[in-house]
């Protein structure tokens, strides 16, 4: 019966809705608001006079029976009465659920998961139901204190998740909102009966659906019992297989792994030897492979779909690659909606999908990929994600339908029909949006971090993040995107290649600017580019209205100032000035092309009435009234969508996620906009980013989807008439541009940014430090190479080295001797006035601090000192940190019976309060008014001196939030961003948010450890050294708590699921790799060394110098085995039953052919756990120790966040989490 009043809902609809945009279909309950009515006379009568009336949104969500008939079906004294607006019929399923969270950040699972967890955490907590949250990335939104009822920082791995499981005994379980972790967790709990042990019920999707996507011959087999074509494929186990698989199919074949995210382990083999290569490194990451038929050069789609338990099912999006298949989709371009299929195609695949769906079994959200031939109407399926992706994050922020929250509700067994669409408040969420504008996604790369790794992108995903472009025209929304990415582009644009036809067929990360070398440089045509790429053509003749547009502004010359925009005799026609804006281009494109200024083509669009209007994102394509503050900025319009009564507060988010640059910025940003709402102010977010909370409708008054550009921010505060803007809250990229929005008039809160400048200048921030009385690094910037050895021999080495512009990625060095520093010299193609080298002198052996802090008016507020474990010269966002740091006589400190530079030397309180007085100092200097980070360089003198020294320099001052501030703010129960946003709004109070006491300082508010550990990519970027340095590679970071160092470094280790540690300890007989180098300090690692052999394990030496190097006499590790041999190295790794690598060498190979290069890498890509720095690898062999030796519980650690910081809480979050 249901189903047949949406059918009738269906016909009704499309009968009033005529207009249609790109590729939209009937659209169910399109904008209807529906009530709950008994019968289906009153339920038409009602459709008709609310389609006669659109702007009704008075009514309650529609519900199969009516409230009270809903309430009667189970009628008894304490029957179940749902809550208001709920849209649940019946009771949910389960009162108390566990959620799964993906864990650090990596490439193929970064941002995206906070998103949809956190909105799954919203739509439970809107029907009362308890929520559990299991994550340890702890610089999640979905991690804060008013989400979940509880919150565990412990591995989100099967054996952890069964002790929470344990603990606080949920009766439901979600997996689908936690990524490829979370699924895997799911199917091993199920198996290994741990579910069915403690009554947990799966919410959602089934397990056995989830196992019939993942596994890829299930999968294969069941889309053929319903006639769904699927590419030609074979599942295998095994490298032989594989081959006889290929050699059925035919090559060129793809491998795809089972249970493995963004394609990990999947690539093309063109020969066996490359299919033997791929297949032995695959294998050691998943137990299955499917060996399938290449269709390379076909179009690549997908369609996001949702199906409740009553089997309603609508395509929410469909998306299309701009790059054809053979580029995995999180490198690819993608455009929603679709642009180059015909409407037949269009269909086919919706059918497709629903059919696909519903036979699966799917309850909730689903991704279907497709291949498309581009000659025939003939498609193979290429998988299928049943569960929320990175391409639901995208599909929600393109279209404005919340497929998290959406499916989430339905795993509580809720209908569509039933359910409001929160987004446009006006619409049920059975429909399916229409647009009436497209998006761009591009993915954002820093391969050029990485020496060693190929910048050739396949089907495997290396891309770090990604941003998304809102246009009325592809042109608009392109160029946008292209921004975006990196602000140093200006749009689309050429960039210098040694073989442009090759860079044109083989995809790299710069391919787009390959064509725009072809189009604007060579003068290629459109058929020719095709015939390189395989770009369909209709994307291709849109850039060269670009390229028509750019060479005609050419002929143009633009204003000569702001002040006097009309002059130019060869002014830009007002005509052509507004086709450039609506196709994209930037004012600074422009000026480029007209030889002027940014500010003065900004004069002269203004003076002609050229300036963007403010479109809603709008799900109904205009056709009815839609009720929502999701924002963007066009010059394909004429009206705005909104008013400008406010006077908000802009807050200017992170942007894309890149390595240095993720998730902890956007939890600042969306703490600044929570903390500035309950305050009472207005606020206006600004970001681009499609994995974000903060890109979330429902986290600030009013959210723009766009560009962090000077341009852009003006525009929006202009329109907004906004009291102020805040940029300290979302990184660099706001920083960047906080003193030009100044100098426009810009009332940016919080510290100046003339101030900002000063620490931001390198010689005004050191000549400011001299002043203060603060010592530094002693360094100098030099414009030769003979300067730059005449200073490293009088500062003596080892030296730090900053080129201006590199290749090979070797961005920043430490040249330990006159050699080094020649090959990094080398690297630096032109060091001279213009591009100038900064060389610094590297103290070695100290340790590194990290300073957060918030003051007003140059007054420290608030502060935390977090110790990292590395030795100084290991990047800050690379670091192990600990907090509180470590004190001299507590456990995993060094003792005084230590050899000198033997493991974690503690601190003292003095050193503590000499931080908090460099802080307070730089502090009054710049004047701070805000959050801020410092990085010191502690020297001491020898733990065996009889008189103590140390000294304190700063090495840098960042005058915004850092990406350590979630930590120290969860860590320590006070919300650093909270207590910033009070100071820079000069709220009243702000003394009240203030910690009681001084936690650094006070270990009785704070009696535990808290370990921050980064999370490493190294299996994705093929080639890259699994080394650490000067410059950042994480992507990621865990923390987790303990009752001391030993016990927070060890859980946070099996919580980096990168790491590859899949137990700790390690089982007891394996072996152990060590390896050592010139560098190495060799009593240190002779210390490892025993605590292991007392642990064990076999240890054994990566090679001779290393046993000279330890003066020991360990047996040698595959000895005369050519490890860049995977298979080779495969078996030489089983053979010695090798459970860890522990790589201790210090000095960065300068080739692939170093042996101990070889052994990393080796250790990664066969999934070998791999310690990659001295101080790490002593303080994990010591806590092994205690768990394997002495007997510690790993139970002991599994503890909810509100238990370890209960001490440092105020006194109303105590009562919370008690209740909790």
């Amino acid at each position: 019966m249901f189903g047949t009043w949406s059918k009738r809902a269906v016909s009704l609809t499309a009968v009033v809705t005529a207009r249609t945009v790109t590729h939209t279909t009937t659209r169910t309950f399109a904008c209807v608001p529906a009530v709950p009515l008994p019968d289906i006379n009153r339920f038409n009568t009602h459709l008709l006079r609310v389609l006669a009336n659109p702007s009704d949104k008075t009514a309650a969500p529609f519900r199969k029976h009516s409230a009270a008939a809903g309430a009667s079906a189970t009628a008894s004294p304490t029957t179940w009465v749902p809550r208001p607006g709920s849209a649940l019929k019946k009771p949910p399923p389960a009162n108390r659920v566990l959620i799964v969270g993906s864990g650090g950040l990596s490439i193929g699972q970064a941002g995206e998961f906070d998103y949809s967890g956190s909105q799954a955490i919203k739509a439970l907590k809107e029907e009362g139901v308890s929520t559990i949250l299991v994550n340890p990335n702890i610089a999640t939104i979905q991690t804060g204190k008013d989400l979940a009822d509880v919150v565990y920082f412990v591995p989100a791995n099967p054996e952890y998740i069964e002790y929470v499981i344990e603990k606080e005994k949920p009766d439901g379980i979600l997996l689908a909102f936690g990524g490829q972790t979370a699924l895997n967790c799911g199917v091993a709990l199920h198996h290994n009966g741990v579910l069915e042990k403690y009554g947990v019920k799966v919410l959602g999707t089934p397990v056995r659906t989830l196992e019939l996507s993942e596994d890829r011959d299930l999968f294969a087999q069941a889309l053929k019992d319903i006639g769904i074509p699927v590419a030609q494929s074979t599942a295998v186990s095994s490298v032989e297989d594989a081959l006889a698989a290929a050699e059925t199919i035919g090559y060129p074949v793809i491998v795809r792994a089972a249970y493995a995210l963004g394609g990990l382990g999947s690539g093309f083999a063109h020969n066996a030897a490359e299919l033997r290569s791929l297949a032995t490194s695959s294998l050691s990451l998943s137990p299955q492979l499917l060996v399938e038929r290449s269709m390379k050069g076909w179009k690549e789609l997908e369609y996001e779909v949702v199906r409740d338990a009553e089997n309603n099912c609508i395509t929410v999006c469909n998306m299309e690659n701009f790059d054809p298949l053979g580029t995995h989709t999180g490198d690819s371009i993608v455009i929603a909606p679709s642009q180059t299929l015909s409407d037949a195609e269009y269909h086919m695949l919706r059918s497709a999908a629903i059919k696909i769906i519903r036979h699966l079994g799917v309850v909730g959200e689903c991704n279907v990929q497709y291949a498309l031939s581009p000659d025939s109407m003939e498609y193979a399926v290429i998988e299928v994600n049943a569960r929320l992706s990175r391409s639901s994050a995208l599909a929600s922020k393109a279209t404005g339908y919340p497929l998290a929250f959406v499916a989430a509700k339905i795993a509580l067994g809720a209908s569509l029909p039933d359910l409001r669409n929160s987004v446009t408040r006006t619409t049920t969420a059975n429909f399916e949006p229409s647009l009436d504008y497209v998006v761009t996604k591009m993915p954002r790369w820093d391969l050029s971090k990485f020496q060693h790794v190929s910048r050739r992108i396949g089907s495997s995903m290396k891309s770090v993040g990604e941003v998304m472009g809102i246009g009325r025209t592809w042109e608009e929304s392109l160029q946008k995107a292209i921004r975006m990415v990196d602000p140093s582009f200006e749009g689309f644009q050429s960039l210098p290649f040694e073989d442009l036809d090759t860079a044109l067929s083989e995809p790299t990360d710069r391919r787009l600017f390959a064509v725009g070398s072809a189009m604007l440089d060579k003068g290629y045509s459109v058929d020719k580019v095709h015939d390189l790429t395989k770009i369909d053509k209709w994307f291709l003749h849109k850039l060269q209205n670009l390229v028509d547009t750019r060479t005609e502004l050419a002929k143009y010359t633009g204003p000569a100032s702001a002040e006097n925009p009309t002059a130019s005799e060869a002014a830009i026609p007002e005509p052509l000035l507004k086709l450039a804006k609506q196709r994209g281009f930037s004012d600074a494109q422009i000026a480029r092309q007209t030889k002027t200024t940014e500010m003065a083509v900004r004069a002269l669009r203004k003076h002609h009435g050229i300036i963007p209007v403010v479109k809603r994102i709008d799900t109904l394509a205009a056709e009815f009234p839609a009720d929502t503050n999701y924002l963007y900025m066009t010059y394909n319009g004429s009206t705005d969508d909104v008013t400008f009564e406010d006077h908000g507060i802009v807050v200017l988010g992170s942007g894309v996620y890149r390595i240095g640059s993720s998730v902890e910025f956007d939890w600042c940003g969306v703490s600044c906009i929570q903390s500035l709402r309950h305050l009472g102010y207005k606020t206006v977010m600004v970001n681009y980013n499609p994995e974000t909370v903060s890109t979330d409708f429902d986290e600030c008054d009013r959210l723009y989807f766009e560009e962090l550009s000077l341009e852009r921010v003006l525009d929006i505060y202009e329109r907004e008439h906004a009291s102020g803007c805040v940029v300290s809250v979302g990184g660099q990229l706001p920083q960047n541009i906080a003193l030009p929005l100044h100098s426009a008039g810009v009332n940016v809160l919080g510290t100046s940014p003339i101030d900002v400048d000063r620490a931001e200048d390198r010689e005004k921030f050191s000549r400011t430090l001299d002043e203060t009385g603060v010592d530094q690094p002693e360094w100098k910037e030099l414009t030769d190479t003979a300067e730059a050895f005449a200073f490293a021999d009088r500062v003596t080495y080892p030296v730090l080295v900053r080129p201006s512009y590199v290749l090979s990625g070797a961005a920043m060095n430490v040249a330990h001797s006159r050699e080094d520093l020649d090959r990094f010299l080398k690297l630096a193609t032109d060091v001279s006035p213009l591009h100038p080298i900064v060389i610094t002198k590297f103290i070695q052996g100290a340790q590194e601090l990290d300073v957060d802090a918030v003051a007003l008016d140059g007054k420290l507020q608030v502060y935390a000192v977090s110790q990292h474990i590395e030795d100084a010269g290991v990047h800050s966002g690379d670091a192990t940190l600990v907090l509180p740091p470590l004190l001299e006589g507590e456990k995993g400190a060094s003792t005084s019976t230590d050899p000198d530079g033997v493991g974690i030397r503690g601190l003292t309180p003095q050193i503590v309060a000499d931080c908090k007085a460099v802080a307070e100092k730089l502090a009054a200097a710049f004047n701070i008014t805000g959050p801020f980070n410092m990085q010191l360089i502690l020297s001491r003198s020898p733990a065996s001196a009889a008189v103590q020294t140390h000294t304190l320099k700063v090495i840098e001052c960042n005058i915004r939030a850092s990406r350590s501030f979630p930590f120290v703010s969860k860590t320590l129960a006070a919300n650093f961003i909270d207590i910033a946003t009070r100071a820079i709004t000069r709220h009243p109070s702000l003394v009240a948010a203030l910690p009681k006491s001084d936690p650094m300082l006070d270990r009785a508010a704070v009696p535990y450890k808290s370990v921050k550990v980064p999370v490493f990519s190294w299996t994705r970027l093929a080639g890259a050294d699994p080394f650490l340095g000067v410059e950042m590679a994480s992507t990621g970071e865990v923390a987790c708590f303990g009752t001391d160092v030993h016990e927070a470094y060890l859980t946070g280790i099996i919580a980096n699921h990168n790491a590859a540690f899949k137990t700790l300890p390690l089982p007891k007989g394996s072996a152990i790799v060590i390896a050592a180098d010139k560098l190495t300090h060799a009593t240190e690692a002779t210390s490892i060394v025993r605590t292991l052999t007392e642990s064990g394990y076999k240890v054994l030496a990566a090679n001779d110098n290393t046993n000279t190097i330890l003066n020991a006499n360990l047996p040698i590790f595959a000895r005369d085995t050519d490890l860049a041999d995977r298979r080779v190295a495969r078996a030489a790794y089983q053979n010695e039953n090798v459970a860890a690598v522990f790589s201790i060498a210090k000095a960065r190979p300068a080739s692939i052919e170093d042996p101990l290069y070889l052994l990393r890498r080796s250790a990664v890509d066969l999934a070998i756990p791999i310690v990659n720095e001295p101080k790490t690898a002593y303080l994990l062999a010591n806590a092994i120790r205690d768990y394997a030796v002495e007997g510690r519980d790993k139970r002991d650690a599994v503890k909810p966040w509100h238990h370890w910081v209960a001490h440092n809480m105020p006194e109303t979050e105590k009562k919370g989490a008690a209740a909790a």
